[in-house]
């Protein structure tokens, strides 16, 4: 039995070094493995919103790449708005007196497109406003893959634009309102 069990710690430990030297590789999907390391290292996601970031990594293992950044984006905005509510909505009324009419941050999300509450975030100083611009332009690119037109992302485009909405996670997992 002893024999067995180091078999699978050898061909584990062989598996991730070999996708560790593999995703330094472009067109490597092994990429996707450190993805998913920087996707476990966030503590604060919730059940749905690991699921959308799974779903977006299942994307691109499938080769789609406009999908896994409208899937990764859907995460990280749910993400913000839980975060932005983590008060139970305060300070949110606070600046925006006219969003009291809803009473739960899905309500607010129906209602107000995502640029104004990207907004909000850095009105409540959840983002610096170098992080608020950096924030819409990946909406951007949300935008341009979940319509039609001529952008055709790449794998490097796709675990790139992850990349970055993990890492924008990791940086509000230490902020509170």
């Amino acid at each position: 039995m002893d024999d067995i069990q180091k078999i699978i710690a050898d061909a584990t430990l062989f598996e991730k070094e070999a996708h560790s030297i593999l995703a330094r590789c472009e067109s490597s999907h092994s990429r996707l493995f450190s993805v998913d390391d920087t996707r476990k290292r966030i503590k604060t996601l919730s059940l749905n919103q690991n699921e959308l970031l799974l779903q977006a990594l299942q994307c691109i293992e499938g080769g789609l790449y406009r999908a896994s950044i409208v899937m990764s984006w859907v995460a990280f905005i749910d993400y913000l708005e839980n975060k932005m509510a983590e008060d139970g909505l305060v300070k949110l009324f606070t600046i925006r007196t006219k969003w009291t009419q809803w009473k739960s941050i899905e309500e607010i999300r129906e209602n107000i497109p995502e640029h104004q509450l990207i907004d909000a975030a850095k009105d409540l100083k959840l983002l610096t406003k170098g992080e608020t611009k950096i924030i819409h332009g990946l909406l951007s690119k949300r935008n341009e893959c979940a319509h039609p037109g001529s952008y055709c992302p790449r794998l490097n485009d796709s675990l790139g634009y992850i990349s970055e909405l993990l890492e924008r996670i990791i940086i509000l997992e230490q902020k509170h309102l």
